[in-house]
């Protein structure tokens, strides 16, 4: 998930409430709504590392994983206004894998599902009477990463699926005791497949070479808060705290000895607490580093990811 910007230039008129323009990155998670002012555009490169400590087993157990299967992305926002309350928005994504059986690698830098948003701001915000801005988005995520016919484990980035992407925000900014600034976001994501991928080998989805069948993913989605607190203009302390889930996909299919399969994955779910630190050094420029950390859930890893980003905006 990647955040977005909302300096001087874009803020919405609530910021303007403190007596200098308080000047955000966006926190690591929480996704923004549609920006301001006509023909803005915001890019936003994050670069990410994910560390695997362990696994959470469906009764919320936690215990050793292996293997542990670790990554670097590279994910980038790019943002653009089209009219004062309608934005489109697009995440291209680079990873790179290793860590596998074997101390298995990609076999390169891959290209994950490339997203495409539409997101419009129903509401303005109106501070005097504590009316947050409130935005809806929907979007399509295209199958343009790898998942099935691939050669190693490591090289399955994608779904082989379009599917739809539906999301609600909230965001408001209050003014504290000493001038400094809260900003305070809401959000909920719902995604659904909406086809059924069809496989070849061995795939993203855990079949192994000779197969032959078809996967269809489960819903899956997201929701969450986050706090950023202006110490002063330049400097903000962040907060995420957000809530994961997703429901099992089923695969079925023939295995290359002529077997039939017909499996139907578990449902996971997971919570992490994403801190921060933002440093913005002009309305249009600053950068944040932190990290999401997963703490509890349900068959699913425990993964660390330390994290920075660039903010722009022109």
């Amino acid at each position: 998930m990647a955040s977005e910007t909302e300096h001087a230039l874009t803020a919405p008129p609530e910021v303007q409430a403190v007596t200098k323009p308080q000047w955000y990155t966006g926190s690591l998670v929480s996704p923004s709504g549609a920006m301001t002012q006509k023909g803005i555009l915001a890019i936003e490169p994050y670069v990410t590392y994910n560390q695997p400590v362990g696994y959470i087993d469906s009764n919320g157990n936690i215990g050793p994983l292996h293997p542990r299967t670790k990554n670097i992305t590279n994910f980038t926002m790019i943002k653009y206004s089209i009219t004062d309350n309608v934005s489109v928005q697009t995440l291209p994504t680079f990873s790179y894998r290793w860590g596998g059986h074997g101390n298995q690698t990609s076999s390169g830098v891959k290209f994950s599902d490339l997203p495409v948003d539409v997101m419009w701001r129903y509401l303005d915000a109106n501070p005097d009477r504590f009316i947050p801005a409130l935005s809806a988005f929907v979007g399509m995520a295209f199958p343009t990463g790898d998942y099935q016919r691939i050669d190693r484990t490591q090289d399955g980035v994608g779904s082989g699926t379009y599917t739809l992407r539906l999301a609600l925000t909230e965001q408001s900014t209050y003014t504290l005791p000493g001038n400094h600034a809260l900003r305070l976001r809401m959000w909920a994501t719902l995604r659904k497949p909406l086809n059924k991928a069809q496989l070849h080998g061995m795939s993203s989805y855990g079949t192994e070479p000779g197969f032959r069948g078809n996967a269809r993913a489960g819903l899956f989605g997201s929701a969450g808060f986050s706090l950023e607190y202006g110490i002063n203009q330049k400097w903000v302390l962040a907060m995420d705290i957000a809530r994961d889930w997703s429901n099992g996909s089923r695969v079925r299919g023939v295995l290359k000895d002529g077997s039939i399969i017909d499996n139907m994955g578990s449902p996971s779910g997971d919570w992490l607490a994403a801190p921060a630190v933002e440093f913005s050094w002009s309305p249009n420029f600053g950068v944040i580093c932190g990290s999401s950390v997963y703490f509890a859930g349900h068959n699913t890893s425990l993964v660390v990811s330390p994290q920075c980003a660039l903010n722009t905006v022109f």
